[in-house]
């Protein structure tokens, strides 16, 4: 029986003033299986013709920090404590930072781990 996922985009906003992204990773969660993972993939080239100034360093540490929070790990701080849930809500949460999320969509999966990495080559991955 497939159960419901919720997913989000992670997006490198370089340039605030400009409002240009590009996608950069995939949240999904899926409260009935207890599954919150995070994938990402930054292509250097793509996002340094949006801003050639980018601090790549910057940019890896958050998406570094947002990957353990996700997780749950013992590197994740104290957001390791809350559930899987709440963990989810506060990674989407708006923000005007370096890395942003998507609004939240929806699906329906019997295998998560192949959701995200099919979101992930549909909505990450640059087109082959």
């Amino acid at each position: 029986m497939p159960h419901v996922f919720e997913y989000a985009l992670l997006r490198a906003v370089p340039r605030q003033d400009r409002g240009e992204a590009m996608n950069i990773g995939v949240l999904l969660y899926c409260a009935p299986l207890d599954y919150l993972r995070c994938r990402t993939h930054v292509d250097e080239e793509r996002l340094r013709a949006l801003d050639p100034a980018i601090d790549l360093e910057v940019l890896a540490e958050s998406l570094r920090h947002l990957c353990q929070s996700c997780d749950g790990g013992t590197e994740g701080g104290p957001v390791k404590e809350i559930t899987p849930g709440r963990r989810f809500r506060w990674l989407t949460a708006p923000r005007s930072t370096l890395v942003q999320t998507s609004p939240t969509h929806t699906g329906l999966t019997d295998d998560p781990d192949a959701d995200l990495d099919r979101l992930f080559a549909r909505l990450v991955l640059p087109p082959e």
